[in-house]
């Protein structure tokens, strides 16, 4: 399996080369820093929602993702990662969609090696329109607070799983945007930048590829 580190990019840019590496079909892991603010929206979130517009109105960057899930912010220095797999191949099987704790375990080693009690739990629902609050699928969580999310698109021949981590956490931007009281986040959302992580966000991003190849059965580099 490949593992690639592009140079910090745009979610746009990132979408892009998540969706060539998709239509390629062949197993790669991926991990990116993220360079400027920008809102992504899952395929189903509806255009006309009142989260893009208070994104639009504020002037962030708006892209759509392939993938399912709500609404993400993005924030200069977060990690996303991205895992393409052959429709074939075993990590994928049939329960793709809920495989969170299977096709994310990387996630958790990643954690680990930062000192940190990290687990996919179940969704909060306290948010329609903010994915790390919403209603489906799971939540990466450090000590009950949502730090991360993923989400999925699949092919006839290939599966992608990508997914954030947030590394700073702008609860005003996230409550003008989704809507989302600045208590709640508060009590339900952080960050490694709060959880006392200082490591620039290019070796976390490093860390993170070798973390995500192991757990999906590549070599983990020192």
């Amino acid at each position: 399996m490949r593992s690639l580190r592009d140079p910090p990019s745009t979610a746009s840019e990132i979408l892009d080369r998540d969706e060539t590496l998709l239509r390629d079909g062949a197993p790669v892991v991926r991990v990116t820093v993220i360079r400027e603010t920008s809102v992504s929206f899952g395929v189903g979130t509806p255009r006309d929602g009142s989260a893009e517009a208070n994104a639009r109105r504020l002037g962030l960057p708006i892209v759509r993702r392939s993938t399912g899930g709500s609404g993400i912010l993005h924030l200069p220095g977060d990690l996303v990662w991205s895992v393409v797999l052959p429709r074939s191949d075993p990590m994928v099987g049939p329960d793709f969609s809920s495989a969170y704790g299977r096709l994310g375990a990387g996630l958790v080693l990643f954690l680990a090696d930062l000192g940190l009690d990290g687990r996919w739990s179940d969704p909060t629902a306290l948010s329609d329109e903010f994915c790390l609050l919403g209603r489906r699928g799971r939540v990466l969580t450090v000590h009950g607070k949502a730090i991360g999310g993923a989400a999925q698109h699949v092919t006839s021949t290939a599966l992608l799983h990508h997914g954030v981590v947030g590394v700073t956490v702008d609860r005003l931007l996230v409550e003008r945007v989704f809507g989302v009281a600045r208590s709640v986040t508060t009590e339900r959302v952080t960050s490694l930048a709060e959880l006392g992580i200082s490591t620039e966000p290019e070796a976390l991003a490093d860390a993170l590829a070798r973390a995500v190849a192991a757990s999906l059965g590549g070599p983990r580099a020192p």
